[in-house]
């Protein structure tokens, strides 16, 4: 998912030979019926519009909800210092649920973490859906930070937490859901692909695109891992910035010494460090590397009080930055300090340090070049080495923001099915995270139309300690993807 700070960036690796393992054939493994307790009864072949939906759907929010927490206990966190076997358990439990929905299911790799398509035929001449979402999730953090328990989703009041809740399990449900309430025979065809190592960077995707394409083909695709305005306010994400990550290490000294003896005429590394990261930002906050892309350009705007209470700022801290808040946040760079190798304040000795790393993740604009934007973060930090002190700067990934067509029939088609589903028209946003792979998808299918959907709102947490997901705004989430699927159906394929 993305929320406020969410990022999607991937690494640049080789594609490597894909490889596929079958939850049983595509053409057998789709399950009877009554394979699933609360699915209501399955539409003649042809998919016929079923006016009641919204109904449908809130019968199926319970047995939704339980699955949702059984694929939220599987701790399938992507990164490489985790289990793999998580990942894979999750993979097969994602195929499972597909699977019982009515779909033909298939568990692909490409060298990294499995991905799950499934699909779903619709009636003949129907356009083709691309559902989207992702498995895989992110650390937990400190457990010590999370009111409840990180790998046991808990309900407390309208919030369903835990990590995964919402992004990007709840994206698989609703998926799930919307081929649920129609009985899994969709008046569209429906692929859904879900990925297992977008937290991780996506690095097999191309790989999977490739070898998928056929496939994976589709007339309009749903990328379920955004967030909404607000409870209450849906959205459609026509904006992404991009992203780019690089480790810096700056050495001051062959090997540590005394602080005592050297300390004042020699410099240490983790002082220079302090120095060097501060020539990031000017004084008002904004991103002081030269050259970056940058619009003030929004049509909405945060109120200001909100905002600091969603992201959860501290009294008296002051909002960085110039321009809309909405600017800030989807079409300007920022730049954030994501991790610092030091002496831990518990084992640090009266030592001057002779090397320091620390991880810069910055967020561009959406038009910016991601390569260039590398060369200008890079550039900057050789050219304000503080005393003298090496620095090198090394590339770790990076990602192309994106914007998306904000019309057509597939867009005015969601807009409408969001606005019957919350009973208010959805609001055009930019979201300050980054979604690198959707230029993939774009790429390898240039005639799909784009949406970009969310199950999440300003208060999830994606990427936090205490993560949730809005139960009642889940709920209508899943009704306008089933109310999109139908109205897509009565739409034409693009030629």
């Amino acid at each position: 998912m993305i929320g406020p700070a969410h990022h999607r960036a991937r690494p640049a690796s080789p594609a490597r030979p894909v490889r596929a393992r079958n939850l049983g054939a595509m053409t057998d493994r789709r399950a009877p019926a009554d394979a699933h307790d609360a699915t209501p009864p399955a539409q003649p072949v042809g998919g016929e519009p079923r006016p009641d939906l919204a109904a449908i759907v809130a019968d199926l929010m319970p047995s939704v909800l339980a699955d949702l927490v059984s694929l939220a206990r599987i701790p399938s966190v992507s990164l490489p210092a985790f289990d793999p076997g998580h990942v894979r358990a999750s993979a097969d439990r994602t195929a499972e649920l597909l699977a019982a929905a009515g779909a033909r299911v298939e568990v692909v790799t490409a060298g990294g973490h499995p991905a799950v398509i499934g699909r779903v035929e619709g009636p003949p001449g129907a356009p083709t859906v691309l559902l989207y979402a992702h498995h895989d999730v992110q650390p937990p953090g400190d457990d010590a930070d999370w009111d409840t328990p990180v790998w046991e989703p808990t309900r407390v009041g309208d919030r369903l937490y835990g990590r995964g809740t919402a992004d990007d399990k709840a994206g698989i449900l609703a998926h799930v859901a919307a081929l649920r309430a129609h009985g899994g025979r969709p008046p569209v065809n429906v692929v859904v692909f879900v990925e297992g190592e977008e937290e991780a960077g996506s690095a097999s995707l191309p790989a999977l695109l490739a070898e998928h394409r056929d496939a994976l083909a589709c007339d309009a695709l749903v990328i379920a891992d955004s967030a909404n305005w607000a409870i209450g306010t849906p959205a459609l994400t026509t904006t992404l910035r991009g992203n780019v990550r690089a480790v810096v290490t700056v050495r001051a000294l062959s090997h540590g010494v005394h602080s005592g003896m050297f300390g004042g005429v020699v410099p240490d590394a983790v002082t220079a460090m302090c120095r060097l990261l501060a020539t990031l930002h000017d004084d008002a906050g904004s991103v002081a590397v030269a050259g970056l892309e940058s619009s003030d350009e929004t049509t909405v705007d945060h109120d200001e009080a909100q905002l600091r209470a969603d992201a959860g700022a501290l009294p008296g801290v002051d909002l960085i930055g110039r321009g809309s808040t909405t600017s800030r946040l989807w079409t300007q760079p920022a730049l954030t300090v994501i991790g610092i190798d030091a002496p831990s304040v518990d084992e640090a000795a009266n030592l001057l340090s002779p090397a320091c790393r620390a991880k810069l993740s910055m967020r561009i604009a959406p038009g910016q070049d991601p390569d260039e934007a590398m060369r200008l973060l890079a550039a900057h930090l050789s050219a304000h080495a503080p005393w003298g002190v090496h620095v090198e700067v090394e590339p770790e990934d990076s990602g192309a923001g994106f914007v998306t067509a904000t019309d057509g029939p597939y867009v005015e088609a969601a807009r409408a099915a969001f606005a019957q589903a919350w009973g208010t028209d959805p609001v055009d946003v930019g979201i300050g995270g980054s979604i690198p792979f959707i230029s993939e998808f774009a790429e390898a299918f240039p005639g799909a139309a784009i949406l970009v959907t969310g199950v999440e709102d300003p208060d999830t947490r994606a990427h936090g300690a205490n993560e949730s997901l809005h139960v009642p705004e889940f709920e209508k989430v899943c009704l306008a993807e089933a109310l999109l699927l139908q109205r897509l159906g009565e739409t034409r394929p693009r030629g």
